[in-house]
């Protein structure tokens, strides 16, 4: 599984390439004369290596394999430049050069370009995607290839069983005893969770999965393994994801709404992830739909998710009342079950996806009083029942202003929810190991 769309888009090449320029002008100004100018001077100079190494590595993690003819056109960075630093990311054993293949169509004479691309072993990560179901682990090697992946299963004792810390670390080891190659190179862990985050991204304050939250699990496996470990949230990264599994969505404004277990909403407006911070990405789940309506898994009443998540699908169809304990999990065959009925006209069936779409079509009005995306992309379990839902997710846009102006935007579906977790997850974490890892590396050094 090559991995070629890639996580650092051409606009965040854009900010560098304004820092990288913002620095030269500042070296001009400094002038000669003085220590302390000349260590400005050096200062400067480390930074405009660093950003213009972080060019290349960022045109490399968005394209894959390019020619160095290309990288200058892509970057703003002479032949030069880039010729010395590719020298350098060679010697250190970052990248290494590729011939492509040669031209059919007759349209090139000569030898084949030779490409420049990421070593596959120069670096590991590890990621993890949990949720309240389910823990997938992940190793993923520089180049962005899947090496190896572990599935185990979720249930309400997991963590009150086995400590979060230890149970991300017994399968750490076991992706690092399955690829022992792998282990001196492994340089970062990264987790996908449901949840809020602790300021200080250690742990979770809440989560829907039984007993992971209220321990600084992150902390513990950094402590314990030695590497970087970050927590990110599962509706930032289906934003992320998205963009980059539809290229023709890379600079539009999306909303993705998973609907399964939960109900999360991820969004990016003109190619940018939009939220206060990881910490405090949107609980588009968690607005509230009813005043004192339907009890949520989050213990609240009236939440979106309370009506439009499997469990309050299954409760209402039911026909249970709306303040019974939700379900911990509803088995993925007994949610496509449900779907059937519905498809097949039964009432009830019918009448639990109907407010279902009536709960996420009104939160998304109210998000769209803010924000105008172009595309709402529906994602997870509930994504094979959106024509269930469409009429009443439709009728509630029509609603708003906003929609009654520049018209309703496209709803699309994008059945399984994993892998844009999964691909954003990645890019974020390789993107991160290429800017804030090999960017800085020195020369003379080698990873």
């Amino acid at each position: 599984m090559r991995c070629r769309d890639m996580s650092t888009s051409f606009s965040d090449i854009e900010e560098i390439r304004k820092l990288r320029y913002g620095v030269h002008n500042a070296d001009l100004d400094i002038g000669v004369g003085g220590e302390d100018r000349l260590t400005r001077n050096v200062s400067d100079s480390d930074s405009v290596r660093r950003q213009n190494r972080g060019l290349i590595l960022g045109a490399l993690r968005s394209g894959g394999p390019q020619s160095r003819t290309a990288l200058a056109g892509i970057t703003g960075l002479s032949h030069a430049s880039v010729t010395a630093i590719m020298q350098d990311l060679l010697a250190q054993r970052i990248v290494e050069e590729l011939t492509s293949h040669e031209r059919t169509d007759g349209r090139m004479r000569g030898r084949p370009a030779t490409l420049v691309g990421f070593r596959r072993a120069a670096a590991y990560v590890a990621l993890f995607e949990i949720d309240v179901n389910r823990l997938r682990a992940s190793l993923v090697d520089y180049s962005g290839v899947l090496v190896d992946r572990i599935e185990t299963a979720i249930s309400p004792s997991t963590f009150a069983e086995t400590p979060p810390g230890g149970f991300f670390a017994a399968h750490l080891d076991s992706l690092r005893g399955r690829t022992p190659q792998a282990v001196r190179t492994l340089r970062r862990i990264a987790i996908s969770v449901q949840g809020i985050l602790n300021p200080d991204n250690s742990g979770l304050k809440w989560s829907p999965i039984a007993s992971l939250a209220g321990s600084s699990f992150a902390h513990d496996l950094a402590r314990d393994s030695g590497l970087p470990v970050a927590l990110y949230k599962r509706g930032r990264l289906l934003a992320e994801g998205t963009r980059w599994l539809d290229p023709g969505l890379l600079q539009s404004s999306v909303a993705t709404v998973f609907v399964g277990s939960t109900v999360a909403m991820g969004l990016s407006l003109h190619g940018h992830i939009t939220g206060r911070s990881e910490g405090g990405a949107t609980e588009f789940g968690h607005m509230n739909h009813m005043p004192n309506g339907a009890l949520c898994r989050c213990g609240m009443r009236g939440c979106i998710e309370a009506y439009a998540a499997d469990y309050g699908i299954l409760r209402t169809s039911y026909s249970v009342p709306e303040t019974t304990p939700p379900a911990p999990s509803v088995p993925a065959q007994q949610f496509d079950a449900l779907i059937q009925r519905a498809e097949a006209g039964d009432r009830d069936a019918t009448h639990g996806f109907n407010l279902a779409g009536r709960a996420i079509g009104y939160g998304l009005s109210r998000m769209m009083a803010m924000f105008d995306p172009s595309h709402i992309l529906i994602v997870g379990p509930g994504a094979r029942a959106l024509d269930l839902f469409r009429p009443e997710v439709e009728a509630a846009l029509s609603s708003s202003l906003v929609c009654k102006i520049n018209g309703l935007p496209k709803i699309l579906a994008h059945p399984d929810e994993r892998e844009p977790i999964f691909r954003g997850l990645m890019m974020k974490t390789l993107s991160t190991l290429d800017q804030t890892d090999f960017a800085a590396l020195e020369t003379g050094s080698r990873v």
